[in-house]
């Protein structure tokens, strides 16, 4: 039977290369390179398909996949539904944060019970994270460029993910509240995992085996 995993580019291929080498399987191509949607690997019985990151899930919950690498932030968006994750892969590292311009005064609004006006694509970690904290917030939906809508006037503050806080600082805003920390998760179709478990189940192994792995 083949197994296919679903990768996104960028970070998380580059940080879960690694991770396939060590579980013994080498991907064909390098998909930043390759114009191929379904790569080949040193394994006859294993190819890795590329696809958006927020779509990962949705690929691997209705088993157009097998298995897949999907960070914890698009799956709590996903809902996680169909889905087994068996392992923290401990890779592709971030903060959930809520960022606002540096002359704003979050912590003050907050306390008078101001409703904000936050812009986001992460809706449903956002609405549970202010809920939580009584804030009333009108969430703004966007796909790219947070960091612009406090800078035109949008929106008040934005929800999402920071590594370096280098884009932040760079456009004049700061982190102010951390929501989660945020790292890439295995996933794998549950139905798979029965009829396939004897071919899987090596693979999630493996897979936590390299990530356990201690450094040198």
């Amino acid at each position: 039977m083949t197994i296919r995993i679903a990768l996104s580019k960028g970070r998380i291929f580059e940080e879960t290369a690694p991770l396939l080498k060590a579980a013994g399987i080498v991907v064909a191509e390098d998909p930043e390179v390759s114009r191929k949607l379904i790569i080949p690997t040193n394994r006859g019985d294993v190819s890795v398909i590329i696809v958006r990151a927020s779509d990962v899930p949705t690929y691997v919950q209705y088993g157009a996949a097998d298995l897949g690498v999907a960070g914890k932030d698009v799956l709590l968006e996903h809902g996680g539904t169909g889905l087994y994750q068996p392992l923290d892969l401990d890779i592709a590292k971030c903060r959930m944060m809520v960022a606002v311009p540096e002359r704003f005064d979050y912590e003050s609004a907050v306390r008078r019970g101001a409703r904000l006006r936050v812009a986001t694509k992460y809706l449903n970690t956002a609405r549970e994270h202010f809920a939580a904290k009584g804030v009333h917030v009108d969430l703004i939906k966007l796909y790219g460029s947070m960091e612009l809508a406090p800078l035109v006037g949008l929106a008040d503050a934005i929800v999402d993910l920071v590594s370096s806080g280098n884009t932040l600082r760079a456009n004049q805003l700061k982190a102010v509240e951390e929501i989660m920390p945020i790292s890439a998760r295995l996933i794998v179709n549950q139905a798979a995992l029965k009829l396939k478990r004897g071919e899987i189940q090596p693979v999630i192994d493996a897979f936590r085996k390299a990530a356990l792995r201690e450094p040198a």
